[in-house]
């Protein structure tokens, strides 16, 4: 499969990235229609403030999205990392890390100090890949979303700038 890593939003990524987290987290963990809505909202408006300090990045193979990942300001000094999932297919051949690796360097050529995400309790793949890049597990919360409950986690890591 031939692969592509872009950074530009084209047409139909936006319902690209929202079905094939809820797809997945649906088939993998159980989760409702809500999720969809969860991942929709906050993706719709990164998309349109268009912020020079934020960027996505899409795995394309075949014609379709097999992944994502981006990264948005949470304040002057932090970054958010969002939207980060990886198809089964290619799973296990570095892709993770390497979407992770390009959002680190981008938050810290953005002068960002930290970078936080959430996550859930139970995502043992991305955690691993978390922990490798030395982000610690800060806060949990268990409550009833996506149609059942579950432990959202925070995961946090100061940057080294320069």
């Amino acid at each position: 499969m031939d692969l592509q890593i872009r950074n530009e939003l084209q047409v139909g990524d936006i319902g690209s990235i929202i079905y094939l987290h809820g797809f997945l987290y649906a088939k993998e963990h159980g989760y409702d229609y809500t999720f969809e809505a969860y991942v929709a909202e906050p993706l719709a408006q990164f998309a349109k403030r268009n912020n020079p300090r934020e960027k996505i990045w899409i795995v394309e193979g075949d014609d379709k999205v097999l992944g994502s990942i981006a990264v948005c300001e949470a304040s002057k000094n932090e970054a958010q990392l969002r939207w980060f999932l990886v198809s089964p297919e290619l799973r296990g051949q570095g892709m993770g890390k390497r979407l992770i690796q390009s959002l680190l360097d981008f938050a810290i050529d953005q002068g960002y100090e930290s970078i936080s995400l959430w996550t859930v309790k139970g995502l043992e793949a991305a955690k691993t890949i978390y922990t490798s890049f030395n982000f610690i597990l800060t806060e949990e919360i268990e409550h009833n979303i996506w149609g059942g409950i579950h432990s959202e986690q925070k995961y946090f890591l100061e940057l080294t700038l320069g």
